[in-house]
């Protein structure tokens, strides 16, 4: 059976279970109907408004001041106050919402199959880890039918509304498959990329949750996928939960054929369920009816087809049927799905402390910090204060690179120490290679960049001033505490970037009486919030925020420090030429001063900063350039934001920086928000920097714009 065939009787099996499941759920649509016209906005079980309320809080995907105003007004039953809550994250979103549901929408990829010398769509599939993909099973009913197909991400018009090029990828069900016929989903791996890379470190992926909480019924949902085959589409707003059946979910919202296997969010861009089916109008004979009230005919197409809602399979139940497979089919590939999940991960593992390695600052093992995918972890300090005991140097470019008057110069950011930096300078390439072949020039050979590297020397600088608090100890505290500069002068300055950085993403401000005393607990609990409101509207954890943000206070304070790795920086550097300059993170700050130090005989034709935090007053007031001015030996400035770092808070730079920095935003993979690799491989940054390397663009590539 050719797979067009076999999709046409799939869906239509698939189609009849969904109309019988709503004739059968009539009565209790019927009942959240009345209750609505009744003023009740979410019609739902006191247990599910609490689970979903205490989910929307701990996530601060509702800011506790905002809830607090929406239930203090008069006193409420907790059913009343819940719905407050629940109102709030309705009809406020936050500024993150479009960008993370443009994250979300680089997961989706459409799914098409080769027949008989021709390519067809079949439907929509999304990541759920970084190898596998989720669709229906009438989409993908056997590994045989996965072999035949396909999976193209990225296939979507740009901002500008043109086409933009799609990244095509194979499927490996010969690796792992699973399917279900009730549950209609099935999970299949796509193979990495040319580069090596699994799809996930490209394009991120959806971390699915067996918890509760993610919706209750009155709330809107929002699907993405590939409708009939064509560019990805859309469906926000104007949908809502309608029932909620032990296996499925019934939901409004504009969908068509071709949208099976698309991922169904709430608002917090979560998959509550993957969308499996619309539900049509049925006579009392089962009959698919028209929108004319006529019986419905094969030949008369969907659009003829009277649809009353939709119909989605629920996370929970997928997870809970994956959770029960045999041994032998598991845990493989499903231990990749994340904690949440549920799967591949025991009670002992997920609860067991993990080790703790003694570095210059206490982190939390497992705390992000700025390395590249792929390049190994901080090595533990043997010496108590955390310095090194074999300091790495920078690396020079090979000779006669790029014609040997340009020089290509990378410089990192914070939490490099202990690094390997030819494996930097490697993972650096890497990511700026994937942006280089998107946009049609050639890949430029790691041997060729310049690295300066200040790694260890920045911890042996640091550490002489900071006193290292016991692991433990460090461990029970907040990351506002636990990380600060202990040094008076490099914390205010610290205190200063937080507290500008949650006020520029609107952090309401908390009122406190003149005559009050402060003490240091309600300042460091104050410093806490903030970084947790930054967190809640990033993709960046508490603990990576703080330690950012504090090395880029000692930078700026210490003009000891600063110096230290001023100095190192040089040591490393082209004397005379024309240097393209990338920077990332706290190398964006050194950058900036560097400027002011550089061999009259080297001229820096372009800068690339990306994930900057020049945008904060507290910083660039700071500089060795005296402010927002562009350096005069900077002929050319690129900034690369990507609006769900905060790191970048201050981003876009223009209104600051005003006519000397052109500001391009990009949307990089979920929980890599501030990675260099992501940032590089974006075609309209990798393609700013060839320009300036006169890299040739390859024939087959087309001509691209640059962004401002």
């Amino acid at each position: 059976m050719v797979a067009t065939e076999r999709l046409r009787q799939e869906r239509a099996h698939q189609l009849a279970a969904a109309a019988e499941r709503y004739r059968a759920s009539s009565e209790e649509r019927r009942d959240v109907e009345r209750q609505q016209e009744a003023g009740i906005a979410f019609p739902d079980s006191r247990q599910a408004l609490a689970a979903r309320a205490t989910r929307l809080l701990d996530r601060h995907a509702v800011p506790a001041a905002m809830a607090v105003e929406a239930v203090r007004a008069e006193p409420l039953a907790a059913p009343d106050a819940y719905e407050r809550i629940l109102g709030v994250s309705k009809d406020l979103q936050a500024w993150s919402f479009l960008p993370r549901g443009a994250r979300a929408a680089r997961t989706v990829a459409r799914i098409s199959v080769r027949e008989n010398g021709r390519e067809l769509p079949l439907g929509t599939g999304f990541l759920v880890s970084p190898r596998l993909l989720m669709t229906n099973h009438h989409v993908l009913s056997d590994a045989a039918a996965a072999r035949q197909c396909f999976v193209e991400f990225d296939a979507q018009v740009t901002v500008d509304n043109t086409p933009q090029p799609s990244t095509r990828l194979e499927l490996d069900p010969d690796t792992f498959f699973v399917a279900d016929q009730h549950l209609d989903f099935a999970l299949v791996p796509v193979a990495s990329g040319p580069d090596g890379r699994t799809p996930g470190e490209t394009f991120g992926w959806n971390r699915l949750s067996a918890q509760p909480g993610k919706l209750v019924i009155g709330e809107p949902v929002n699907v993405i996928g590939h409708p009939m085959g064509r560019l990805k589409e859309i469906a926000v707003r104007d949908n809502m939960l309608q029932v909620r059946l032990d296996d499925f979910l019934q939901y409004l919202t504009d969908t068509e054929p071709g949208n099976s296997g698309s991922p169904v969010f709430n608002d917090q861009w979560e998959v509550v369920a993957l969308h499996h089916s619309g539900v049509p109008k049925t006579d009392e004979r089962g009959r698919v009816l028209r929108t004319d009230g006529q019986v419905w005919q094969p030949g008369d197409g969907d659009d003829a087809v009277d649809w009353v809602a939709n119909e989605g399979v629920r996370v929970s139940s997928i997870l809970r049927h994956l959770a029960q497979l045999p041994p032998g089919a598991g845990p493989g590939p499903l231990a990749e799905m994340g904690p949440e999940s549920g799967l591949g991960v025991t009670e002992s593992a997920a609860t067991a402390p993990a080790p703790v390695a003694v570095a210059a600052v206490p982190v939390p093992v497992g705390a992000p910090a700025e390395v590249p995918a792929g390049v190994p972890a901080d090595v533990p300090a043997a010496a108590p204060a955390g310095v090194p005991t074999a300091a790495h140097t920078g690396l020079r470019a090979r000779d006669g690179a790029f014609g040997g008057e340009r020089h290509l110069v990378f410089l990192h950011g914070r939490s490099q120490q202990g690094k390997d930096p030819a494996a930097l300078r490697d993972a650096w390439t890497a990511g700026l290679n994937q942006g280089l072949v998107a946009a049609g020039f050639p890949p430029v050979d790691p041997a060729d960049v310049w690295f300066p590297y200040y790694g260890d020397r920045l911890v042996a600088a640091l550490a002489t001033t900071e006193a290292v608090p016991r692991i433990p100890e460090a461990l029970s505290l907040s990351p506002a505490e636990a990380v600060a500069p202990p040094s008076p002068t490099a914390r205010a300055v610290y205190e200063e970037m937080i507290g500008e950085a949650a006020l520029r993403w609107n952090m309401p401000e908390e009122s406190q009486p003149a005559t009050e005393r402060i003490s240091r607990d309600d300042l460091v609990g104050h410093l806490h919030r903030q970084l947790g409101w930054l967190a809640a509207r990033s993709d960046l954890d508490g603990w990576t925020i703080a330690l950012v943000l504090r090395d880029v206070a000692a930078y700026l304070d210490d003009r000891r420090i600063r110096d230290s790795v001023l100095d190192c920086v040089l040591e490393t550097l082209p004397e005379d030429g024309e240097m393209i300059l990338v920077s990332h993170s706290l190398g964006t700050v050194v950058g900036m001063d560097l400027t002011t130090r550089l061999s009259p005989a080297l001229r820096t034709v372009h800068l690339t900063t990306v994930g900057s935090p020049l945008g904060l007053d507290s910083v660039y007031k700071r500089l060795l350039i005296g402010g927002t001015k562009r350096p005069d030996v900077v002929a050319d400035w690129l900034n690369a934001w990507c609006p769900a770092d905060a790191v970048a808070v201050g981003c876009p730079l223009a209104d600051e920086w005003a006519g000397s920095v052109t500001d391009v935003a990009v949307i990089n993979a979920r929980d890599k928000a501030h990675d260099i690799g992501q940032y590089l491989s974006h075609p309209e940054v990798a393609g700013e920097i060839a320009g300036h390397l006169a890299l040739g663009r390859n024939l087959w590539s087309a001509p691209s714009a640059r962004v401002t």
